[in-house]
């Protein structure tokens, strides 16, 4: 029986997601297979190239370097992260990508995006770590609005949050009867309708099918909570929530900020760690 490990994104919430992770990798806590959507591809791919504090180290480090990202750049270039920057010369030049450990590890590892012109969530295999593994990865990270469309393989793809924010589903589809799932909004939470659907319809009009996915984002997304719910009833699910509602913006300034809610990650995966040997132990 194949357990799996499913990540949610989030934006900088998905430091708590690094900080639960990095406790997996000291402790041992080996699953089967991995998925991730945006900041839960970018900072997931880290577990599978076994890089304890990676993430934390290079978002804090340059959170505030004008290469990093900001207004400016979206002003400037259409991208409020920079695409170059974080996923090619970061991991090359600045807290290098482990890619042997990556490649030598057996897990798959997959992410999800978006096709702008289908609406649907793809979900691509990174097999080889890499330019074209991180390309895949920046798709799946790419916020409408404030991101360029990538373009890959012939396809056109933004943040797969927006269609499948917790792929609990598609693990199940992939074989994987049993999933440890990292969430970055608490237990109880409620999805909302999107305030901004008048400026997406307006910014987004060249893409009626991401425009009528975001709009029905909430309804997707709490149905999919009651999926993870119904699941842990089951016994099938092992779901890993924040105790409070993580207090850091989508595009946070403030490098403590960031090393808090990654130490809120440390601390719930160090609480629940006997909870989830036992489980895991249970197959």
């Amino acid at each position: 029986m194949k357990t799996g490990l499913v990540l949610e994104g989030g934006a900088f919430r998905g430091m708590f997601t690094c900080g639960i992770l990095d406790v997996f990798l000291r402790e041992g806590i080996e699953l089967d297979g991995m998925i991730g959507v945006s900041a839960g591809a970018a900072f997931g791919c880290n577990y599978k190239s076994r890089q304890i504090g990676r993430a934390l180290r290079y978002n804090t480090r340059f959170i505030n370097d004008p290469r990093y990202g900001g207004w400016r750049m979206l002003l400037k270039t259409g991208d409020l992260f920079s695409g170059e920057f974080l996923y090619h010369e970061m991991p090359a030049k600045y807290d290098k990508f482990d890619i042997a450990t990556y490649d030598a590890n057996p897990i798959p590892n997959w992410v999800v995006c978006m096709d702008v012109e289908t609406g649907e969530p793809v979900y691509h295999l990174c097999e080889k770590a890499g330019d074209e593994c991180f390309e895949w990865i920046r798709a799946s990270a790419s916020m409408p609005m404030v991101s360029n469309v990538v373009e890959l393989d012939g396809g056109k793809y933004l943040d797969g949050g927006m269609v499948d924010s917790i792929p609990l589903r598609k693990m199940e589809e992939f074989g994987f009867e049993r999933n440890v799932v990292i969430l970055t909004q608490p237990e109880g939470f409620v999805k909302k309708p999107n305030k901004l659907m008048p400026l997406v319809r307006l910014v987004m009009r060249k893409y009626p099918r991401v425009v009528e996915a975001m709009a029905n984002r909430h309804y997707s997304y709490n149905d999919t909570l009651a999926h993870v719910r119904a699941q842990q009833v089951a016994g099938k699910v092992f779901a890993i929530y924040p105790d409070e509602k993580l207090e850091i913006g989508h595009m946070e300034t403030d490098p403590q900020k960031l090393i808090d809610v990654y130490n809120q990650g440390v601390a719930k995966a160090e609480k629940i760690l006997p909870q989830l040997r036992a489980w895991l132990n249970e197959k």
